[in-house]
């Protein structure tokens, strides 16, 4: 019987040297990377290119994650919520592009550390 991911999985190449399935979905960042560029400019996207993509993918998310729980064991919880990431990321400043995705949705407190944080500029 074969396995869903067994057959997913592509040379890594220089990046990790080995073969097998990929935590992202190269496929998926590969469709992002062609969207993303400006008009039909992007058209040809080298094997390892979504691999960088996907490697980079992963520090992100570690990273946004491990601020999130260090907001999570501030309040005393083992469980990290969408206002531990969203506070994390107001209260990064390389993380300020997100900021607009997470305000529109933030809870009362969260908006209110945004305003202070905001008139301490």
């Amino acid at each position: 019987m074969r396995q869903a991911g067994a057959y997913s999985g592509i040379h890594c190449g220089g990046i990790s040297g080995k073969m097998g399935p990929h935590p992202l979905p190269l496929a998926r960042i590969k469709k992002i990377m062609k969207r993303s560029g400006s008009g039909d400019e992007v058209k040809m996207i080298s094997a390892e290119a979504p691999i960088a993509f996907a490697k980079a993918c992963e520090f992100f998310i570690e990273e946004i994650t491990k601020r999130s729980w260090v907001m999570a064991t501030q309040s005393k919880r083992r469980t990290l919520l969408k206002d531990d990431v969203a506070s994390a990321l107001i209260a990064t400043d390389v993380f300020d592009f997100l900021i607009t995705l997470v305000s529109h949705s933030a809870s009362p407190a969260i908006t209110t550390t945004t305003n202070l944080m905001s008139m301490d500029s």
